[in-house]
């Protein structure tokens, strides 16, 4: 029987370089371990695009529930991080 405890765990750093509540969206960037990726959140559509696609597969799902979570607290300029229960 595992736990959770036992699945690794790799922490995401995230950067916020562009927000308009106007235009619905949210743009930035996002790293873990030696992966870097650019996305775009239109949060109004729930639309999230991660750019490049090396790696996209294991950044996107809990990059989107990070947005979806804070979305209304992150700001530009800011620095965020979660946790990824995955070893990238």
């Amino acid at each position: 029987m595992s736990s959770s405890r036992d699945l690794p765990e790799t922490t995401a750093y995230v950067r916020i370089t562009h927000q308009s509540w106007k235009s619905g969206r949210i743009e930035g960037e996002v790293s873990a371990n030696e992966f870097e990726w650019q996305f775009r959140w239109r949060f109004r559509v729930g639309q999230l695009i991660v750019e490049p696609s090396l790696g996209r597969a294991l950044i996107q799902e809990p990059l989107g529930r990070f947005l979806e979570q804070f979305d209304y607290q992150l700001e530009p300029g800011g620095d965020y991080s979660f946790t990824i229960r995955a070893d990238l």
